[in-house]
């Protein structure tokens, strides 16, 4: 289900696209165009991978397009026939929905190359839409050795009745409330279980239920020890809140290594809570997908996907990780470490609201906002039930199992 764009706003994208298209490139080159989330780090990160592709396809100009609000902004593109060759969906939601929409190209990748459940995600209705090109581990919980003792325990449930506060931060422009959604998606797959988790995120369990209720409360219970009150949590950039473990203002961090907004020298300081032997892990991607029948956006797509360029990717700074079978070496020390739970044996489950019909997963994150700033759960939990119920059919997720366990069949 397409989002509503007024006219106004969908000739206004489509204009900032051809103005920045019509005349550029040198001649005899031809223009790549893609459209991706990233900023700061992570986009320097990407913009080098693209470099080293440009140098050696001298015919060939790749023109990034950086934007937070990317799925919205794509969907107006695709309805006004103004897409980009190329786009970097942050969810495989999106990628179901403009699959289901009849506006993907096939992709030509061997995506057995790529861990489960990363391949598998990429190919919808048996055949190739995307390449994950960049892999996160979400189920990560940092703290300060030195400080911080004892050490953590390793389940949730345990973790209620400690009493150092966590560092949280919600805002992050318009998907504000996303690390929010992570968290409770985690303490879900923890204490429930892959069925669970896979039921609720396809719209078979309801979110009033009392697996997915009781993991709202037990979020609840953990941040409200939050020294900063929760309500200025969601004023908070999600990449500035584990800052506060530097000056001790909060102890203990959730969340993907690439979105701690600290620095190496930083980042060594702390380390990770290690999880139950077997307990699933919540990964995320970002995946590469094509709109346009443009051979040189195929030449960059088969690119990307490559050892090389996956490898030079996390080489860069950033954190990036890489679902790439054949991608192992990582230069900083952390970085690896977190790297290698892609192989552990953890069965792997992708994110929730990044599985969800992009419209349930934007009314996830305001849930979470609305939440930490005092409404009743329950009135929530039923809102979020109708938003599923009128919005989240259409688009359901992919049928493929969105949890997979890497080299196992």
């Amino acid at each position: 289900m397409r989002r509503p764009t007024t006219p106004l706003a969908r000739c206004l994208l489509v204009v900032g696209l051809l103005l920045t298209a019509v005349g550029c490139g040198a001649s005899g080159t031809e223009r790549v165009t893609i459209m991706v989330p990233w900023t700061k780090t992570e986009f320097a990160a990407f913009y080098s991978v693209i470099q080293a592709f440009e140098d050696n396809h001298p015919t060939i100009e790749v023109d990034p397009r950086v934007t937070r609000d990317l799925t919205p902004q794509l969907d107006a593109a695709v309805a006004a026939d103004a897409a980009p060759d190329l786009a970097v969906l942050p969810n495989v939601g999106a990628l179901t929905k403009f699959h289901n929409d009849d506006v993907l190209e096939t992709i030509e990748v061997d995506t057995e190359s790529f861990l489960r459940p990363f391949g598998d995600l990429a190919v919808q209705d048996g055949d190739v839409y995307a390449v994950p090109v960049k892999a996160d581990v979400k189920s990560l919980i940092w703290y300060d050795p030195k400080v911080t003792v004892p050490p953590p325990p390793r389940t949730w449930s345990a973790l209620r009745s400690r009493p150092e506060p966590w560092c949280l931060g919600l805002a992050s422009g318009p998907t504000s409330g996303w690390p929010g959604a992570d968290w409770i998606a985690d303490i879900v797959l923890a204490e429930e279980g892959i069925g669970t988790y896979e039921a609720w995120v396809s719209g078979k369990r309801k979110w009033e239920s009392k697996p997915v209720a009781d993991a709202w409360s037990m979020w609840h219970d953990l941040i409200e020890r939050n020294g900063s009150g929760l309500a200025q949590a969601s004023t908070v950039a999600f990449d500035a809140a584990a800052a506060g473990m530097k000056d001790n203002s909060c102890s203990l961090s959730r969340g993907a290594l690439s979105a701690t907004g600290l620095e190496p020298q930083e980042v060594r300081k702390y380390t990770t809570v290690e999880p139950p032997e077997n307990q699933p892990l919540e990964v995320s991607a970002d995946f590469v997908v094509k709109f346009t029948g443009s051979e040189s956006a195929t030449e960059l797509i088969e690119y990307l996907a490559s050892t090389e360029a996956q490898q030079a990717w996390v080489d860069e700074p950033g954190f990036a990780l890489s679902a790439h079978k054949d991608v192992t070496r990582y230069r900083d020390s952390t970085q690896g470490k977190v790297a290698r739970m892609l192989r552990s044996g953890h069965p792997l489950c992708f994110s929730a609201a990044d599985a969800m019909d992009p419209d349930v997963s934007a009314a996830f994150y305001q849930a979470v906002l609305e939440y930490v700033n005092g409404e009743d759960l329950t009135e929530l939990l039923r809102s979020l039930d109708r938003v599923q119920e009128t919005l989240g059919r259409d688009d359901s997720p992919a049928s493929t199992p969105l949890c997979g366990t890497p080299n196992q069949p």
